[in-house]
């Protein structure tokens, strides 16, 4: 077995082995709103997995004292309510999470104060702990927006390897692209849509529909044939633009749960997308140049990498599908 084989299965093995709930490793969300000159109400909803539930915390100024919080579980979120009573403005002083170098997750904190704009910033292991500013740079939302689309892509393992299973089935660079740009295309609409309340489905059966439109693109891609072009090989993009209206309503999902600022809808919407689809180009052109690597330095490897990865693809999603319907 060549080398580039190696990487090749090894890449969807890794994607293979990744939790089975595949869109619960998310960002953290710390949210702060003035109330009055002394009071905030603090949220901090912490995803179970990827350690924030259990090793991170709220960190605030010493000027402040935080009242007992009220937890309660959200799916796969603990989510705790509390309120700060400060003695003097947070402006200039620092907030964000204690413990957070322990985690494996990054996380969003929101500041909405009074008589200034709202502040968003994204906080990682290597930073836990954000100044609140006096006067907010005005392209803190969208920064930290595209960050989290970026992140909801590749954490997003479900969307990832449909992303890699539709590389995989067209194979052409060409052809990738229009199928990329009608899946660009029909997320952006259900995104939109599904954001600002013009429609919506329940989550549950869109995680399990999203299941479902991998080990769809897995069966095409084992069903291929030389000379005999299925449906979804003769016109991709518009298979692409179906799924892609399925799985804008689980990217929604995933940013329902981070939550929008209020005031910055339109722009955090945008970013967000914005950062899905650099996430995707990422993907997209990993996928690509391994599979022109193989076609030219081993092309006999080719087919069978594709379906060894194929098979790896499919049985994770059928996994997935069964665990969501029967959960």
């Amino acid at each position: 077995m060549t080398l580039l084989l190696r990487l090749l299965l090894m890449l969807v093995a890794c994607c293979a082995a990744l939790p089975a709930h595949a869109d619960e490793l998310r960002p953290g969300y710390l949210e702060l709103t003035q109330k009055d000159a002394q009071h905030w109400r603090m949220v901090w909803k912490a995803p179970v997995l990827g350690g924030l539930a259990t090793r991170a915390r709220p960190a605030f100024p010493e000027f402040c004292t935080q009242s007992p919080p009220v937890a309660r579980l959200e799916g796969a979120a603990l989510v705790a309510e509390s309120t700060l009573t400060c003695s003097r403005d947070l402006a200039g002083a620092q907030v964000g999470l204690a413990g957070m170098e322990a985690t494996f997750t990054d996380a969003l904190v929101r500041i909405a104060p009074l008589d200034r704009a709202m502040q968003a910033e994204r906080l990682t292991r290597s930073n836990t702990m954000v100044t609140v500013a006096t006067v907010p740079d005005r392209w803190e939302v969208a920064r930290s927006y595209t960050a989290l689309g970026v992140i909801h892509i590749l954490e997003g393992y479900d969307h990832l390897l449909f992303v890699i299973a539709l590389v995989l089935l067209i194979g052409r660079p060409v052809a990738v692209i229009k199928a990329a740009t009608a899946f660009t295309l029909a997320h952006s609409i259900t995104l939109a849509g599904t954001t600002l309340g013009l429609f919506g489905l329940a989550q549950a059966p869109v995680e399990a529909l999203i299941a479902l439109s991998i080990v769809f693109l897995a069966v095409e891609i084992v069903k291929q044939k030389p000379g005999e072009p299925r449906l979804s090989e003769r016109v991709p993009w518009m298979i692409a633009f179906l799924f892609g209206l399925l799985h804008g309503f689980g990217f929604a999902g995933a940013l329902r749960e981070i939550g929008l600022p209020d005031g910055d809808v339109p722009v955090a919407l945008l970013t967000f997308n914005i950062g899905v689809e650099l996430g995707q180009l990422v993907i997209i052109a990993a996928c690509l140049t391994l599979l022109a690597l193989i076609r030219r330095l081993k092309p006999t490897a080719l087919r069978p990498a594709t379906l060894a990865a194929t098979y790896l693809i499919g049985i994770t999603a059928s996994f997935w599908f069964i665990e969501r319907v029967t959960g």
